[in-house]
């Protein structure tokens, strides 16, 4: 069986974007592991929009939702779904 207490995250960012580097720190602050991927790879952009059918960054996936806009907009549903999976 599979715990909820660990989510899996999926954050698609770029090296230039300051909503993707706001994320990721705000999940490092809040110790929540996550897997990143870099868009400026094309491979990992088109991955990206086949699988969330966006083109944009910051994208995060947490378990199978998908979440995007600015760090602004995710955060208050991300804190959200993440507290849900640890409670």
């Amino acid at each position: 069986m599979t715990s909820t207490a660990t989510p899996s995250i999926v954050l698609y960012t770029t090296p230039t974007c300051p909503d993707c580097h706001a994320i990721k720190r705000w999940l490092a602050e809040q110790e929540i592991p996550f897997e990143e991927r870099d868009l400026t790879d094309p491979q990992i952009a088109e991955e990206a929009k086949a699988r969330t059918g966006v083109r944009v960054a910051p994208i995060t996936i947490v378990n199978n939702q998908v979440f995007y806009g600015t760090f602004a907009d995710q955060k208050p549903r991300l804190a959200e779904v993440l507290s849900s999976n640890t409670a």
